[in-house]
């Protein structure tokens, strides 16, 4: 039986739909700007992100040895330096290096190495929003 045009549109419509909820969802393989990251993570969490709560999250140890802050220093506007191994890592504050938080695929893997390093374990996408929300308070 051949499908209708009506079925035919509703079929692409709800097609059209589920791929644009998904791009809110994962890691898109364009360039994104910090603030359209951050709104993905808020979607994901169902929660709006608080920037207090990603400062505490960044400066304190999570169940690990070390903080975001044992790199990246406790206010991330200029260049930290790898805990273990001295490697000079740039601002990872947005308004500080624009480079920061644009490339959705690099976010995700900076995100899974570095919470197994501070946390033990994944970040969920609220602390995720946390942490970005406060990064982009900081102005020069």
């Amino acid at each position: 039986m051949p499908i209708s045009s009506i079925h035919h549109f509703a079929l692409r419509s709800l097609a059209a739909a589920v791929c644009l909820a998904g791009a809110a969802f994962a890691p898109a393989a364009y360039a994104a700007t910090p603030k359209e990251l951050l709104s993905g993570y808020t979607a994901q969490s169902g929660q709006p992100a608080e920037p207090a709560r990603g400062q505490q999250f960044f400066t304190s140890k999570q169940g690990g040895q070390w903080s975001c802050a044992s790199c990246h220093n406790s206010v991330p506007t200029q260049a930290g330096k790898h805990a273990s191994t001295g490697k000079k890592i740039g601002a990872l504050a947005p308004a500080f290096n624009p480079e920061r938080f644009t490339d959705p695929t690099k976010v995700e893997k900076w995100f899974r190495r570095n919470c197994n390093d501070v946390a033990s374990r994944q970040c969920t996408p609220a602390e995720k929003a946390d942490v970005l929300s406060w990064l982009l308070t900081l102005k020069p």
